[in-house]
């Protein structure tokens, strides 16, 4: 039987279906998201990216649960399929702002310093010693809020490694600014931003594959802080952190290429850094700093000091650098380094 056949309800011969509908050959409106997915998948030389208003309406209906769950489907699968576009991008960025009511702290709120998105998905992932380094940088008076999703990594999530350190995650944007003003740090779980778009990250497992959802929530900047630190899995993402950050005016964010997607400096071989301040673009090429590729330490006795590990410490190290520069308390690798390893030292006084 063909597909067709599989699907048609069958007739009973009397003008009606077996469910007692009218037969009819009316044709069915079409449905407003349809022109989005149309618009994507048109065949060679018809197609094209959406632009920027499109992107943003189109996410804002698939936030706002008007679009049907076979059209969000396929329109996350044709946006992976022709690649990220900055311009579209930044249109989806914008809808998922919206959506997480993203914008400036409130007034009488010290601000926060630093964005910092944890996405990672990787294989290769271990503990999360990027979290090290947004606290040791917090215990140092940056204001650090970072916000994440890890339901794919094959290492230590951040809401298992918070427990460990004495922390919780926060249970709301507004609760996580409070934290940030308390202690100078806070993790905000993207579903309590947006259930709706961390449902769109978890749809991975029913599709397969990653999309394009993945960057977008890396870009939020919930509290619109004037730096950040992003990390990509694959180097050509670079490009497109970079082009949305130009498009939405951020005045400074620094993107790698991490273990795992995550803002995390591997300290065993230099690292390309790519920093876009004030519109103008550069690659920052940071040392090496250890010759140890590989770790046995555990999160909760380095940050205390009970064990020494050069590949973990390197690792923490490594990302305050990362840090500093993408803040611009830094602007040599050399001296970031200098600055993070003596942050590092002193984070318990």
């Amino acid at each position: 039987m063909r597909l067709e056949e599989a699907v048609r309800p069958e007739k009973t011969g009397h003008g009606e279906t077996r469910h007692g509908e009218a037969e009819t050959d009316a044709a069915e409106p079409e449905h407003p998201f349809a022109p989005y997915i149309r618009t994507l998948g048109r065949g060679p030389g018809r197609s094209r990216s959406l632009t920027r208003e499109e992107g943003r309406e189109a996410l804002r209906m698939v936030l706002a649960g008007e679009a049907d769950p076979i059209q969000v489907g396929a329109f996350l699968m044709l946006l992976r399929y022709r690649g990220e576009d900055p311009e579209e991008i930044t249109g989806l960025v914008e809808a998922a702002r919206e959506a997480v009511g993203a914008g400036p702290a409130p007034a009488g709120h010290p601000g926060v310093d630093l964005d910092w998105p944890s996405y990672g998905s990787g294989r290769t992932r271990g503990a999360p010693w990027f979290l090290l380094a947004a606290l040791a940088l917090a215990r140092a008076g940056h204001r650090v809020l970072m916000h994440g999703s890890n339901a794919f990594t094959s290492g230590m999530p951040v809401l298992e490694a918070l427990p460990l350190l004495g922390l919780l995650p926060a249970r709301s944007r507004a609760e996580a600014l409070e934290g940030v003003a308390a202690t100078g740090f806070a993790y905000l779980p993207l579903r309590a931003m947006c259930p709706r778009l961390d449902g769109l990250l978890h749809l991975r497992s029913l599709l397969g594959l990653r999309s394009p959802v993945n960057t977008v929530a890396r870009l939020i900047n919930p509290a619109d802080a004037p730096a950040g630190v992003d990390g990509v899995f694959h180097p050509p993402y670079i490009a497109v952190h970079l082009g949305v950050a130009e498009r939405l005016a951020r005045p400074r964010l620094l993107v790698v290429k991490g273990g795992g997607g995550e803002a995390e400096r591997g300290p065993g071989k230099p690292v390309a850094a790519h920093l876009l301040a004030g519109g103008e673009a550069e690659v920052m090429t940071l040392p090496a700093l250890t010759e140890t590729r590989a770790t046995s330490a555990e999160l909760l006795p380095l940050w205390r000091g009970e064990a020494r590990d050069p590949h973990a410490e390197g690792t923490v190290i490594g990302t305050i650098a990362l840090a500093l520069l993408a803040m611009g308390r830094e602007s040599v690798p050399e001296a970031a380094d200098a600055a993070a390893r003596a942050l590092w030292e002193r984070r318990h006084g």
